[in-house]
Parts: C-alpha cells; sequence; structure tokens
C-alpha cells in the first residue's frame, strides 16, 4: 500500500509527509459558473439584491474559502497562503436552460512544500455557494458546476495546464 500516499501501513487515511518535498513557489487556478435567470443577473449588476454586493461578498467568502480549506478537506495541510484572488465574469447570453452564467475564477499561491490546488477549487466553490445564498430568495433554481483547476504550477509534477474546455 505504500504507494497510496494518503493511507499508511495499516490501510488507514493519514495526511501525507511533505518534510522531504522542497518548498517552492506554488500557484493552483481553478474556475467554475454559477447558472442563473436572466433577471437574477442584472439584479446582480445592478447592485439590487436585498442582501447586499452579491460579487462582493462572494469574492471574500471565496478568499475565506480558501485559507480555511484545511478545516474542510480532512487531509489537507494548513498552508501560509501569500495570495488569494477570486474574479468574476459575466455571461449574459442564456444558456439552452435559459440561464445566464458568472464564470468565478480563483488563482491561490504559497511558497511551500504542498501545492495549493486544493485551495483554489475550494475557494471557487465557497463563492459559489456565497451567491447561491445571497440570490436563493429570487431564483430557486441557481444551479452551479463546472468547477475544475485550469493550471497548477511547482513542486515535483511541474505544471499542469488544462487542455479540454471546462464545462
Amino acid at each position: 500500500m505504500s504507494h497510496l500516499t494518503h493511507f499508511n501501513e495499516s490501510g488507514r487515511a493519514r495526511m501525507v509527509d511533505v518534510t522531504q518535498k522542497a518548498a517552492t513557489e506554488r500557484v493552483a487556478t481553478a474556475e467554475g459558473k454559477v447558472f442563473v435567470l436572466p433577471d437574477t443577473l442584472k439584479k446582480i449588476q445592478e447592485g439590487r439584491m436585498a442582501k447586499g454586493d452579491v460579487l462582493g461578498v462572494a469574492q471574500v467568502a471565496g478568499v475565506m474559502g480558501a485559507k480555511r480549506t484545511p478545516d474542510l478537506i480532512p487531509m489537507c495541510h494548513p498552508l501560509l497562503l501569500t495570495s488569494v484572488d477570486v474574479d468574476f465574469q459575466e455571461d449574459s447570453t442564456p444558456n439552452q436552460n435559459g440561464r445566464c452564467a458568472i464564470i468565478i475564477q480563483a488563482t491561490v499561491k504559497t511558497s511551500g512544500n504542498t501545492g495549493v490546488e486544493m485551495e483554489a477549487m475550494t475557494a471557487v466553490s465557497v463563492a459559489a455557494l456565497t451567491i447561491y445564498d445571497m440570490c436563493k430568495a429570487v431564483d430557486k433554481g441557481i444551479e452551479f458546476g463546472d468547477i475544475a483547476l485550469l493550471s497548477k504550477s511547482g513542486g515535483k509534477s511541474g505544471t499542469y495546464i488544462r487542455k479540454e474546455q471546462v464545462g
């Protein structure tokens, strides 16, 4: 079982030992989409949601989510994050289900001995959940998904860039 790094000799889960890994600059970018009705997107853009600035709050929530990743994902290491950037892009063209998209992109950086892929994906997920929470009163059918790692760099495994389109 030694090839499965998240299991000990007894076959039980463990946090991977990264003591011997080199400390390098590590960067990861993840993306996800939130699908809302056109009227919901318009209310977000115009600042007319009862709970306030939806994207502003979701941005802060994404940063906080990245910082709290080891509290949510049991085997993640607590990391000293050096940067978390959460950005939004709005696509007001309705899809086949009549919903517009808010694309969330999060980039997380650290200088350490393990990567920040989980922190980037958590930032996107928490931002998406926050958008849902702030808009659910006017749009019960909000969906989110297409959450994926777009790229990562640093560490022994080097650089990864997603080749296929998300969603």
